[in-house]
């Protein structure tokens, strides 16, 4: 196998399972994808692309749909909340108080994911927040 942790991956949804869904990993390796880590639909059948999170001893795969590594998916949940600020006039209804499935259904993160990311925003001073949210510096 010459996957590594880390590795950008094809993947397509074979089945689901109990603690999430079967993939078909670079159309060669079985890998799972764990439903507490999903923070989008996915169906079987479907066509996606992932990162390798790990390599078990049985030389099956656990994947995830978001990048490994804490800085890369910072910089890129920064970027999704930059853009719903964008297509929703410089406003979300979204703060540290609000309910994790909010968040989950609206950014497709979760609630630690947004709090930091909202963190990283708010000292490169491109946003502000309230109580009723956040609010994009123009």
């Amino acid at each position: 196998m010459d996957l590594k942790i880390g590795d950008k991956v094809d993947l397509i949804v074979i089945r689901k399972t109990k603690i999430g869904f079967t993939v078909l990993v670079d159309e060669e390796y079985e890998g799972m994808l764990y439903k507490n880590e999903l923070y989008q639909k996915i169906a079987e059948g479907e066509k996606l692309v992932g990162y390798i999170k790990k390599i078990r001893e049985d030389e099956k795969l656990d994947v995830s749909l978001t990048p490994i590594g804490f800085k890369r998916t910072i910089v890129s949940n920064e970027i999704k909340i930059l853009n719903a600020l964008k297509s929703n006039d410089g406003f979300l209804a979204l703060n540290d108080k609000s309910n994790p499935d909010d968040i989950k259904y609206q950014l497709g993160m979760s609630k630690k994911s947004f709090k930091n990311a909202v963190g990283g925003l708010f000292r490169q001073k491109l946003i502000t927040i309230s109580d009723e949210g956040i609010t994009k510096i123009i």
